[in-house]
């Protein structure tokens, strides 16, 4: 699945090339990619056909498209209430092709945009295309309302920018902000860590609690902080606590810059690029490698993977060794 640094690599690419765009014409190849739009794929069309892109925001691994009117209520950042949502799931892509290409198998909507930016920097005409071969994520319309920062006091408009919005997409409104919001605050996290003594990599992957970090990043995140998967998040230190989200932090800022994580060939930004940040991870997949800590400092250490919840946990035995008491 998607991480948060792939699905904003994805959304930079397409503000870089859809901003201001109108949307012409909406095809809906396959109805099970609107099924979270409730009025169905025609009201779908309808409510698209017509609108101009405003902007392309982001919150976890949610993102959305905001709509406004005309082109001069675009550039006052005067939105519509309604927010065209867009959910990766397993394996969804949203790529960006010139109307005369060919179209990809697994294609199931089609926006025709009209006065997108090519790669070149000229202006024309794009198609704007969601492919999604297991058909978990889609597509839907959903309104739009406010966003608070974490005392529950409203973000002022004029602090809006693509994480800090004044606006959010109702069915995205519960999802916690991710290290990389501007709003993200560790003591807020840490109040929920305190309450709980599930296993802080289970806490993690909550994103209610915190958004944007899934498998991959949150063992890259354990491996980094020395800490095992298992151990209560209640009994972290402010010192591990800390160190565990900057070293969260740390890993995305580094995949972002490389493209994102790519183990599935079905992952890939918007000109149909995969990402290679898999080259530079530390722990997940690493297992039968030495630690490479451990090698520096002259140990041997062999990475282990291990079942965690249907999944695998990948961590060094020497570096992240398992809580007294633990049965995993």
């Amino acid at each position: 699945m998607p991480e948060l640094p792939e699905v904003e690599v994805v959304r930079r690419g397409l503000a870089g090339h859809t901003l201001g765009a109108a949307i012409e014409r909406v095809t809906v190849v396959d109805g099970r990619s609107v099924r979270r739009h409730l009025a169905g794929p025609v009201d779908f069309i309808q409510q698209l056909e017509g609108a101009i892109i405003a902007d392309i925001c982001r919150r976890g691994k949610y993102l959305w498209v905001l709509l406004a009117r005309d082109t001069e209520a675009a550039l006052k950042s005067q939105v519509e209430p309604l927010a065209l949502v867009i959910h990766l799931g397993m394996s969804g892509q949203v790529l960006l092709k010139e109307p005369a290409m060919t179209a990809e198998k697994h294609q199931k909507i089609v926006l025709n945009l009209a006065g997108g930016t090519d790669e070149a920097g000229q202006s024309g005409d794009l198609d704007m295309r969601f492919v999604d071969q297991r058909i978990f994520g889609g597509m839907f319309l959903d309104s739009l309302v406010e966003t608070t920062n974490l005392e529950g006091e409203p973000i002022p408009a004029a602090s809006s920018s693509a994480l800090n919005l004044p606006l959010i997409p109702a069915s995205v409104a519960h999802i916690a902000r991710d290290p990389l919001d501007p709003h993200f605050d560790l003591a807020e996290v840490r109040s929920k860590m305190l309450k709980t003594s599930t296993g802080i990599k289970k806490l993690l992957l909550d994103q209610s609690v915190i958004s944007g970090v899934g498998n991959i990043y949150a063992d890259e995140a354990l491996w980094r902080a020395r800490l095992h998967y298992a151990k209560p998040a209640k009994t972290l230190s402010p010192a591990q606590t800390r160190e565990l989200i900057d070293g969260a932090t740390r890993v995305m800022q580094d995949a972002l810059a490389q493209g994102g994580t790519s183990f599935d060939a079905l992952y890939v930004n918007v000109n149909g690029e995969s990402g290679y940040f898999d080259r530079s991870l530390f722990a997940y997949g690493q297992a039968g490698k030495p630690c490479a800590r451990c090698l520096e400092a002259g140990r041997t250490s062999i990475m282990v993977r291990e079942p965690f919840g249907g999944r695998s946990s990948y961590r060094s035995p020497h570096c992240q060794r398992r809580p007294r008491g633990s049965k995993v």
